[in-house]
């Protein structure tokens, strides 16, 4: 099947965003686990504090449901953090763990030039 030059780019930014959104929810996931176990709440409690099913909260957690914009708010404010806080980055290592990471990514990289 041959594609036109316009469904071709809309076909390759498609695939990008894709490959961002699913970025972006790792990140989700993993912050939302990381501040749900630094307040020391279970699944089941932070269901309370979201309304929602303890099925709700897992399934976000292991990449398996997506949350809703409303949902994100809730989970946030129950975890006392902004929302913004869900997205930045892996909360669970500090600056100097995700320096040392990049320096050693680079440094593969510059060997393989």
């Amino acid at each position: 099947m041959a594609y036109s030059r316009c469904q071709y780019q809309n076909n390759y930014k498609f695939s990008t965003i894709v490959v961002i959104m699913k970025d972006y929810l790792e990140d989700f996931r993993m912050n939302m686990k990381f501040y749900r176990e630094k307040n020391s709440v279970s699944q089941t409690q932070l269901a309370i504090l979201c309304d929602c099913g303890t099925g709700t909260i897992g399934g976000i957690e292991s990449g398996k449901a997506k949350p809703s914009f409303d949902m994100i708010i809730r989970i946030a404010e129950a975890l006392k953090i902004t929302p913004a806080d869900l997205f930045v980055r892996d909360s669970s290592k500090n600056k100097i763990e995700i320096k040392k990471q990049l320096k050693n990514q680079f440094e593969q990289i510059l060997e393989k030039l």
